[in-house]
């Protein structure tokens, strides 16, 4: 099995397209319509055009590699094997009620696996709402305006859908995007361990996110992650879920975090515990230097959030090592002795010296990881200035926390970040991030 027909497909039918707004097959023609290739809206019901396309009565009529099965649960078999028998090599279903419902729905499920093992196709589904490629404009998917998700350099593989999509708008929504999106569903012969190595491979894909409620591939789960040369985070959930729910969700099994934890204990990958650290943690492994060490420096203009980033490393296994005496001269010289210029490093307010007390810390060789909090001042704004010099000098993660209107930092936040240096919008997002890199690296 393949999953080139759904990364690169000639040409996309839509089974069960329609020409009603609101109706997923409408939505789902509104997406592939940016696709530069041939369109195919299936519908015998059906004649005329939809967004340009016109009808056709089956799959058997067109050249199409790719079929998004936009059709109820029941007609699912015998739509798969017209696609099968047309030489459609990859099919999405969207429908749910299958094997996460039991009885027949496990019956449908289990005709479907036997139809795509006949024919070799490559089934994402199902149970499930799709994929995306931005940078393919491939939006095979019915969610409404998935075609606003941007294009980044963090791939994401959800059991669920729901968490995939989730996922790829905030990115999007903080300036980011998504170079590739995979929700899985029922994972009828397209799973984890298959999506991961293509993304691997992808040159546009620098870190790789994980959703996973449980696979019965656990095994090739854990052998292709950690096989891949780029970062993986991976956010387990469900083992304290109500079995049932989370088995009518996408017939996951339930499986204990721990072996995941056990798995995940070794470089280049990492397990966070909520969404907002798995999107943190993807894009700062994605942007950032990989580290040497766990060695912090931190520089805060205001202690208060500074105190909230030591706690929270402090817990998280990362170290504070004692400045250089040059260094601690540099930074006693910039500060006139005014607060506390031990690591972490406080100015009490932004001040115009502030890019060079973190350029101080930033070379400083007993510093590893560079974390800064700064609000935001007009009259000062952020050091760009110095973040572009060491950017180019020093091979060390910097990351800023920053705080004030959106809009009045928006255009130096987007500088940073062009830079590589992440930024995070609460000193706990900067912490968690930090975390993430340490266990990248460590393994703990």
């Amino acid at each position: 099995m393949s999953l080139s027909n759904l990364f690169d497909p000639d040409g996309i039918a839509v089974i069960g397209a329609s020409a009603t707004p609101g109706k997923l097959g409408n939505d789902a023609m509104s997406n592939v319509e940016a696709y530069d290739g041939e369109i195919y809206p299936v519908n015998p019901s059906s004649s005329g055009t939809v967004h340009g396309y016109e009808f056709v009565d089956s799959v058997a009529e067109t050249d199409a590699d790719l079929a998004l099965c936009c059709v109820p649960r029941h007609l699912q078999p015998t739509v798969l094997e017209e696609c099968g028998e047309a030489g459609v090599g990859a099919a999405v279903i969207f429908a749910g009620g299958f094997a996460e419902m039991g009885g027949e729905g496990q019956e449908l499920q289990d005709d479907i696996e036997r139809i795509a093992d006949e024919y070799g196709t490559t089934v994402l589904g199902p149970n499930t709402a799709g994929y995306a490629i931005p940078h393919s404009d491939l939006y095979g998917s019915f969610v409404p305006r998935i075609r606003e998700v941007e294009t980044g350099n963090v791939g994401i593989v959800a059991q669920s859908a729901g968490v995939a999509i989730s996922l790829s708008f905030h990115l999007t929504r903080e300036g980011y995007g998504v170079s590739s999106m995979f929700g899985l569903g029922n994972r009828v012969n397209t799973e984890f361990a298959d999506v991961i190595p293509v993304l691997d491979e992808d040159p546009r894909t620098e870190a790789i996110v994980l959703h996973v409620e449980g696979t019965e591939d656990v095994d090739r789960l854990l052998e292709v992650c950690e096989e891949a040369d780029t970062p993986i985070v991976a956010y387990k959930v469900g083992e304290r879920a109500d079995p049932d729910f989370a088995q009518a969700h996408t017939a996951a099994p339930s499986q204990d975090d721990a072996m995941y934890e056990v798995a995940f204990d070794r470089p280049g990958l990492a397990m966070v515990s909520s969404t907002t650290e798995l999107l943190d943690a993807g894009r700062v492994l994605a942007n950032a230097p990989t580290p040497d060490g766990p060695n912090v420096g931190v520089v805060t203009a205001q202690a208060g959030p500074g105190i909230i980033v030591n706690d929270y490393l402090e817990d998280a296994g990362a170290t504070f090592p004692d400045l250089t005496e040059r260094t601690r001269e540099r930074v006693d010289d910039l500060l006139e002795g005014i607060t506390y210029t031990e690591n972490p490093v406080d100015t009490g307010r932004p001040m115009p010296e502030f890019g060079r007390v973190v350029d101080a810390v930033a070379r400083d060789e007993n510093v590893d990881i560079v974390l800064v909090y700064e609000i935001y001042e007009d009259s000062l704004g952020y050091p760009v200035d110095e973040l572009e010099a060491l950017s180019e000098e020093v091979d060390k993660p910097i990351l800023f926390t920053v705080a004030g209107p959106h809009e009045a930092l928006r255009e130096e936040r987007e500088q940073m970040e062009a830079l590589g240096v992440p930024t995070f919008d609460t000193p706990e997002r900067g912490a968690q991030a930090v975390a993430a890199l340490i266990e990248s690296i460590s393994g703990e």
